[in-house]
């Protein structure tokens, strides 16, 4: 597991049972994110420590180092991505490395929680509700995997925590609160369910549709961009095999948001809203 020391903003490589305690960060990708190897040449290239993807992986630094943590996760460059085997592994590990972690930073950066003139939303849930991270389709394992979540706005003050603002979190995206509260509940909520939190989430590659979910439904499987909507049929596949719950099977055509895979076979299809009951608290 490779980790940027907050101090010296310097990847460092660690492997089990020697893996320090981290912080990490969540966020949603934009234009001028930094890549490994970018990471690594930094210092001293103007052009790429000018970069916002760079300016972003070092404050995350700063607030970690500050809050006492020698070391942050953050995936543009911890992941060498030009290495597929080494994608594959951090991916099918990315849900327990959120769950490991000491403390999340999530990094809304389309929020300004504070101007000049006082706060811009009435309210969390208003800000949550119109805010591009609770959009996408990995922060959704990276929202309910960490015990200790902090959000932040663009400018790395802090809104407050997943613990505090579970019920507005849960309104927002309809993920019960004892999931929010611990992961480990998720065992106990039905496959369908699950499925339905990631209906109106979007992901930029159609294999990362499936690919976000791994973590969600503990299962693991090999990553092979390029092979479109069969991902998704392949993670129905791997949750079936490991899951006597079927209720997978069980979709209601006439409530559908976002887009669908095709598929020829009977399956719980990714864009469709399944109606189920939550779990009670």
């Amino acid at each position: 597991m490779r980790l940027i020391n907050s101090s010296t903003c310097k990847l460092e490589e660690f492997f089990e049972p020697t893996i320090p305690p981290y912080a990490i960060l969540s966020h949603t990708w934009e234009a001028d994110e930094i890549t490994l190897q970018e990471f690594t040449l930094a210092p001293g290239n103007r052009n790429i420590l000018s970069k916002r993807g760079y300016v972003k992986v070092a404050a995350s630094c700063r607030v970690a180092a500050l809050q006492g943590f020698a070391y942050i996760w953050v995936d543009t460059c911890c992941i060498d991505k030009t290495n597929p085997a080494d994608l594959s592994e951090c991916i099918n590990s990315m849900f327990k490395w959120y769950q490991d972690s000491a403390i999340c930073y999530a990094y809304l950066s389309d929020i300004d929680w504070q101007r000049s003139g006082g706060q811009q939303y009435d309210n969390e849930e208003q800000a949550f509700s119109t805010c591009r991270w609770f959009k996408r389709g990995w922060t959704l394992q990276e929202l309910i995997a960490p015990s200790s979540l902090h959000f932040y706005d663009v400018n790395w003050n802090r809104i407050g925590s997943k613990r505090l603002l579970r019920h507005s979190i849960s309104k927002v995206t309809q993920i019960d609160e004892i999931v929010l509260n611990n992961s480990d509940a998720l065992h106990g909520v039905p496959v369908a369910r699950r499925l339905s939190w990631a209906a109106t989430r979007s992901t930029q590659r159609i294999e990362d549709r499936a690919y976000s979910l791994l973590g969600i439904f503990n299962v693991n499987m090999p990553m092979l961009y390029g092979e479109g909507d069969r991902a998704f049929l392949r993670l129905q596949h791997e949750i079936v095999a490991q899951s006597p719950d079927l209720s997978i099977l069980c979709w209601d055509a006439s409530h559908i948001s976002g887009q669908l895979f095709r598929t020829r076979r009977i399956w719980a299809i990714h864009g469709i809203i399944i109606h189920t009951t939550p779990i009670q608290k």
